[in-house]
Order: structure tokens, then C-alpha cells, then sequence
């Protein structure tokens, strides 16, 4: 039986989407978010994505559950200002949400008004920002029972430990000096009313107490930087940390980084790291140009601003959250290695 209460949600019942995307919807609603058909769901999506949210609204009718599904573009111009309090107000019905939307440029004030109804009502939530076809064939076919295992080893290790180092052949170099008030949390793919999550899952993170180094970017920057550079191994940005703040950066890529740059100086704490994090998708093989996935790939990244202080209890906050990934890690727990060239030595 189907439960949509919505001209919108019937609309992605009938929308056609590709077969290929029917096993990452099935994890998804099955796997990870472990919906109950007595439970109540709130799908957002937008028109670009609206193909992989049909997908996943299918999968919510072979459950039972009662869902409501909306269309942002249908509710509000883009880019948005802030979330339609239509998509708000179903939320404090919900037990779970699914966010399967393309952002766009200033849209993140929309976003966090969405996780702190996420966050006071402890609802489980699939972050599902710029998924893609790629991405539901890729990151979200992952055995995220394994990964949850691995997430699991690891965190056990890093929360004993006062600090990680951090280096790669391309020239990062860092310390991340740990702060025992903060918290770790474990974001695998497997979500629970603890923390909501991205989907694909597959990372373990904290807020560092201070992090120093040199950190390059030979990956991905996030948010809307993702989609206008694109994969970075060919000119990298090499950011300088000091006492926890950008002090630097370059990159042959001019234009690159004076955008990063002006992003890590909005507000006070935009430039300061506020996560310091561990990918644990092994069935993640490489970077694509998608910080959704990218961010999930073994090894390190870290984020300026924004620390999910209601989290990790860090005191401060930020308008702005940017993550930056590297690749081919050697990372060590104190003086245990935990990773060698982006392989983990640690056995899930």
C-alpha cells in the first residue's frame, strides 16, 4: 500500500528512472536508514535529481511506510533562501528524511534549517547532497556492513589517542593535536538517530583540538568549488595550517585559489578547521570530482568552518563548512600506522 499524501510524491511514483539505480535505493532505505513500514519519511528532492528520487520513493512503497515527498523547485525560486516550511513542517511528523538534492551557490543558511529540526528531534537523516547517477552505481553499491566494522576498529583506535600525523608524496604534512572534550562520531554508511549522515556513508570525525601542517589538496574542495574545478591532482591547492587557521594557500590554479580563499573568509571562524576526518568506504576506488563520494574515500579530509559543535561539542561556530581531500595517505595513530600509500592496515 502507498501512503503519499502528495501530488508530488505520486509524481515520483510515476517518474521512470534507470534499473541500475535500484540497488542503491534498496540500501539506502532498507540497509541504512533500516525504515519500518510503521515509520513516517520525508523525501526532498529537486528536478535534476528527481530520477534518483523515484528510485528511492519506489523502494519507500515496496516498504509501506507513510512518505510524503517534495519538489523544491515547485515550492520556492533557487537559489534557496531558506527551506520551505512546508518541507519543515512535515518533518516534525517524520522519523526519518532523505535529502537527494543538486545545491547551488549561498544555499547552506536552507540546509542547516533542515538539520536542526534533524538534530532536536533525533531523526534519522540521509544526506544526499549532488548525488548522482555515478554515485548511486559507485559509493552507494558499497557492502556498508563492512564498512561499518572498519569505521568501527578505527574510531576505537583514534578515540585513545591524543593526536595523528598525516602525510602523502604530493607534500601534506600535518599534526591533529586531539581535544578529549570532543566527541567522535562515526557517519558509516549506517544511520541512527545519533548523528545523521551522508549518504554514501563511510567516514569517522571529530572537531581537532589543533591541527598544524601543510595540507594538499590534491583531490577535491567541496561545496559549489567541487563542481567548477573538478578533480585537482594535476594542480593542486597546498594550504598552509597554523594554530588551527589557514595562514596560506596557492595553487597554479589562480582562480582557484582566490575562490577558496574569499570562502574561508566570511566570518571569523570560516578559515579555522572544524573536522578533522578519516574516509573508511573501502568500496570507494578513486576520487570523481563529487565531494558527496570524494569525502568518503580512504584517507584523510578536514573542513574549515562550521565544527557540528552539537556533535562534537566544539563551543564555536561558522556560516560556512568546506571540505578538502587528499589522496594516498599515510596516516598513524600516535605511533601506530593505521594506513600506508591509502591502504588501510587495519583488517575490518
Amino acid at each position: 500500500m502507498t501512503y503519499s499524501v502528495t501530488p508530488q510524491a505520486q509524481a515520483l511514483l510515476d517518474t521512470p528512472f534507470p534499473e541500475e539505480f535500484v540497488p542503491g535505493a534498496h540500501t539506502a532505505v532498507f540497509t541504512c536508514l533500516r525504515i519500518e513500514p510503521g515509520e513516517k519519511v520525508t523525501l526532498i528532492t529537486d528536478r535534476e535529481t528527481a530520477t534518483i528520487a523515484a528510485a528511492i520513493a519506489a523502494e519507500l512503497s515496496v516498504n509501506g511506510c507513510a512518505w510524503n515527498a517534495f519538489v523544491l523547485e515547485d515550492l520556492a525560486p533557487r537559489p534557496l533562501k531558506n527551506m520551505p516550511a512546508a518541507v519543515l513542517e512535515d518533518m516534525e511528523t517524520s522519523d526519518v528524511s532523505i535529502f537527494a538534492v543538486q545545491v547551488q551557490q549561498n544555499e547552506l543558511r536552507s540546509r542547516m534549517q533542515m538539520t536542526e529540526v534533524v538534530n532536536r528531534r533525533r531523526m534519522r537523516h540521509a544526506h544526499m547532497v549532488n548525488i548522482t547517477p555515478q554515485i548511486m552505481c559507485q559509493g552507494m553499491r558499497a557492502d556498508f556492513a563492512l564498512v561499518d566494522r572498519l569505521s568501527q576498529k578505527v574510531i576505537e583506535k583514534v578515540r585513545r589517542a591524543s593526536y595523528i600525523r598525516a602525510t602523502t608524496a604530493a607534500g601534506t604534512d600535518i599534526r591533529a593535536d586531539l581535544n578529549p572534550e570532543y566527541k567522535w562520531l562515526k557517519t558509516s554508511g549506517i544511520i541512527s538517530r545519533e548523528k545523521w549522515g551522508n549518504l554514501p556513508g563511510g567516514e569517522i570525525f571529530t572537531t581537532p583540538g589543533e591541527v598544524n601542517g601543510i595540507f594538499v589538496v590534491d583531490g577535491v574542495v567541496g561545496d559549489y568549488l567541487c563542481f567548477r574545478y573538478g578533480l585537482l591532482e594535476t594542480a593542486p591547492l597546498t594550504i598552509e595550517i597554523k594554530g588551527n587557521r589557514i595562514v596560506d594557500c596557492h595553487s597554479e590554479n589562480k582562480q582557484l585559489r582566490d575562490d577558496f580563499w574569499t570562502y574561508t573568509h566570511i566570518d571569523e571562524n570560516s578559515h579555522r578547521v572544524g573536522e578533522f576526518a578519516i574516509g573508511t568506504n573501502i568500496g570507494v576506488k578513486q576520487v570523481i570530482g563529487n565531494i558527496l563520494q570524494d569525502e568518503k574515500f580512504p584517507g584523510i579530509h578536514i573542513a574549515f568552518g562550521n565544527p557540528y559543535g552539537e556533535h562534537t561539542g566544539a563551543s564555536w561556530t561558522s556560516t560556512t563548512h568546506i571540505d578538502v581531500v587528499g589522496l594516498r595517505f599515510n596516516i598513524w595513530v600516535e605511533e601506530e600506522q593505521i594506513m600506508h600509500d591509502g591502504r588501510f592496515l587495519v583488517e575490518p
